[in-house]
């Protein structure tokens, strides 16, 4: 007798039982045999079933949203608060803590990230400084978020230091952030933006493009108005180019300030010629902003009328 020690399970339900080989050809036949069956299995051409295995499991026969996903959860949830029966069959398979969960035969997928549910009720965080991955991110949402309705308002929280670093070093170049800005004007749905912690440079431009009326501030927060910085290299006249792109970078973001606050041009230029700090009511002053929040229960307060003085 001869059983072979092979470890495919479709080898071994086909040389389950015992046999005699009589010669070598026989021999040879069943080694042939056993390289087939492991090729087909392997390829996923032909599989048998197999005698040692358990119970296999259940084919994904349709895909759950984040949505269905938080239905069934608190379904399970509140069915075993109140101590009724867990509808379906909603069950873990796999060793250790990272098992699937299976309901009514379909596997669940993973919960959501932050960013998901976030954007699900149409907020963007803007947290970080305006890196090309960053504007990118928030450029797609943007867009996204018109293609879902194009009626609903979107909310911006904006806690950026713009186009430098906390070491105040330029990360990235001002095309980013006027990219942004475009895309706030250019999506139907009005963008409602609300500064929490800083806002510097362009990041300030930014949070003053939000739509009039709902341009918001927390009231510990900064906001930094200042020039862009140039870090051009090279020959003399590479460098004389660079300064002249500088130079227009700072009249494009003059312009857009100067539009959203109400203040003159020049005025807004002088007051970029050196870092101007701002707190949330100093912004709200200047026209960056239009209220300071206390809580979130004011953000379904509407903003105030302006007062048209009859002639």
């Amino acid at each position: 007798e001869i059983r072979p020690a092979v470890t495919s399970d479709a080898v071994q339900s086909v040389l389950a039982m015992p046999h005699k080989v009589p010669d070598p050809w026989n021999c040879m036949s069943v080694t042939l045999l056993c390289f087939i069956l492991v090729g087909a299995e392997l390829s996923g051409c032909w599989r048998l079933p197999s005698i040692a295995s358990g119970p296999r499991r259940p084919p994904l026969t349709r895909r759950f949203s984040s949505s269905a996903f938080q239905s069934v959860v608190a379904d399970v949830g509140s069915s075993a608060a109140s101590g009724r029966s867990v509808p379906g069959e909603m069950v873990r398979r796999g060793g250790g803590g990272g098992g699937y969960q299976y309901y009514e035969g379909a596997r669940l997928p993973p919960p959501p990230d932050l960013p998901s549910l976030l954007l699900s009720e149409r907020i963007v965080y803007l947290g970080l400084p305006l890196v090309s991955q960053v504007t990118e991110l928030i450029i797609a949402q943007l867009l996204y978020l018109e293609y879902e309705s194009a009626d609903k308002p979107i909310l911006m929280y904006i806690n950026s230091s713009g186009n430098e670093d906390g070491r105040g070093r330029p990360v990235a170049f001002e095309t980013e952030a006027l990219a942004l800005a475009d895309v706030m004007n250019y999506v139907k749905p009005p963008v409602h933006t609300i500064c929490v912690g800083q806002a510097f440079g362009t990041a300030a431009m930014l949070l003053a493009n939000g739509e009039k009326g709902y341009r918001y501030s927390l009231p510990n927060s900064t906001i930094l108005l200042k020039q862009p910085v140039g870090g051009t290299r090279g020959q003399a006249s590479d460098i004389a180019a660079g300064a002249k792109e500088v130079l227009f970078m700072r009249n494009q973001m003059v312009q857009i300030i100067s539009q959203a606050s109400g203040k003159g041009f020049d005025t807004v230029m002088h007051d970029l010629q050196r870092s101007k700090y701002l707190t949330a009511e100093e912004a709200k002053a200047y026209g960056l902003i239009d209220r300071v929040l206390d809580s979130k229960k004011d953000l379904t307060v509407p903003p105030p009328m302006p007062i048209v003085q009859a002639t």
